[in-house]
């Protein structure tokens, strides 16, 4: 089986850093517009899509700033893969970024580009920032 790649986008997002952040790295931010649910008990989160289920510990995180999953295994076992949002703000113009990091097969990646795009655009849609 062959390995993912990593991939990097950045989304330009009208926003303070401090209410994008609540979007990322909270349960009830994320299944706003990442997943249909997100649970989570103590460092472990659990996505939850139409009929998927898949879970990640939170690995890092610097408040306001970033904050990174890494997909485990049915042990709880961290994998190699993770995703990561960090949110860029430029100290001249104060505008505001975030860029992802991910992972996708080399013949999944500009799908997975794809659904990134639709996601943070839904993202968007929920903190006004369209």
């Amino acid at each position: 089986m062959d390995a993912k790649i990593r991939y990097e986008l950045e989304f330009p997002i009208n926003s303070s850093p401090q209410l994008l952040y609540q979007y990322i790295s909270s349960p009830s931010g994320l299944s706003e517009w990442f997943a249909d649910n997100v649970n989570s008990r103590g460092e472990f989160f659990t996505f939850i899509w139409d009929d998927s289920e898949e879970v990640a510990r939170q690995s890092s995180k610097k408040s306001g700033e970033k904050i990174k999953f890494r997909w485990v295994d049915d042990n709880k076992k961290d994998t190699e893969y993770y995703f990561e949002m960090r949110i860029l703000e430029d100290e001249i113009t104060k505008d505001v970024s975030l860029v992802v990091v991910d992972f996708a097969f080399a013949d999944e990646v500009d799908q997975a580009k794809l659904l990134w795009e639709n996601q943070i655009s839904d993202l968007k849609h929920v903190i006004g920032s369209v």
